[in-house]
């Protein structure tokens, strides 16, 4: 009874809290562009250049120290056995063409790179910057029909909007928070980006179908009852991401940065669905009365 009574005096308070974070994501996210010239730091995937596997132990910060001259930017990282947690490879991704970086990697390594001991992969940078534009295109697609199914499904403005903006937030919020951290997205970050418009609508859409289409019981009764069903799926979806995050870590660069975001992401999902989308619910529903 006493979190009801305190969040019945508070409710529009709390609206501060993610309203704040959205201007500082906003805000950071305009000095960002103004200095990159985009909206992520990206990696060889969606700029171009040349990712090499090599099964055998290097020191990679001496490697990166003696060669960063003549290959450019050189992200380097560890490949471990799942199970058994011993180092298998290493793979450096340099922005340098194929031929320099195997000339400069034998000559650092003194011998020959085959396929029996190593594996190239080249992308053109024509080529990753075109996939790099249909994957933003079909982020805003995806947007942009969420947004239709939504105002569709509750044909109101007021909480179709915050549904929308809700979204929008835990997805602005995300990408300045990855930015933050310096991580360089692939091809598999921008998908993360795709799921998580959907990790995000679900508890949305079941907060505002039980506020508006339940007539049962006062509004503060319906959001405790949406809260204890969303909470739960978020945080059984968040449990399950950050373990596998865990196991994955030191095997698989791809899915570590897809579980990354997302855990990310369900993170600011929570705070944007049960204050701002709430918030907003509930004032609108009292007003409405």
């Amino acid at each position: 009874m006493e979190t009801k009574n305190w969040y019945e005096k508070n409710y529009k308070l709390l609206l501060v809290i993610p309203s704040l974070l959205l201007l500082l994501s906003l805000i950071y996210m305009g000095f960002f562009y103004s200095k990159n010239q985009d909206f992520i730091y990206k990696d060889i995937s969606l700029t171009g250049g040349t990712s090499v596997t090599i099964f055998d132990d290097i020191d990679l910060n001496d490697f990166v120290e003696k060669n960063s001259e003549v290959l450019g930017d050189i992200n380097t990282r560890e490949i471990y056995d799942l199970i058994t947690r011993e180092k298998k490879a290493v793979v450096i991704e340099t922005t340098a063409d194929g031929d320099l970086t195997k000339e400069t990697l034998e000559k650092y390594l003194g011998y020959e790179l085959n396929s029996e001991n190593s594996s190239f992969e080249f992308t053109g940078s024509t080529l990753s910057e075109s996939f790099y534009k249909q994957l933003l295109v079909a982020i805003l697609f995806a947007f942009i029909f969420m947004a239709i199914v939504v105002f569709f499904l509750f044909r109101s403005f007021v909480p179709s909007s915050a549904v929308i903006l809700s979204a929008f937030a835990d997805i602005l919020m995300t990408l300045a928070f990855v930015n933050l951290l310096g991580i360089k997205l692939s091809s598999a970050g921008i998908v993360a980006f795709l799921m998580l418009i959907g990790y995000s609508v679900d508890t949305d859409i079941l907060l505002t179908t039980r506020i508006l289409r339940r007539q049962e019981g006062e509004v503060n009764s319906r959001i405790f009852q949406a809260f204890k069903t969303g909470i739960t799926m978020t945080l059984t979806s968040l449990m399950a991401v950050l373990f596998a995050l865990f196991v994955v870590k030191s095997v698989s660069s791809v899915l570590t940065q897809i579980f990354t975001i997302l855990s990310i992401g369900l993170g600011f999902d929570i705070l944007n669905t049960w204050i701002t989308n709430a918030s907003i619910l509930k004032w609108y529903v009292e007003k409405k009365k």
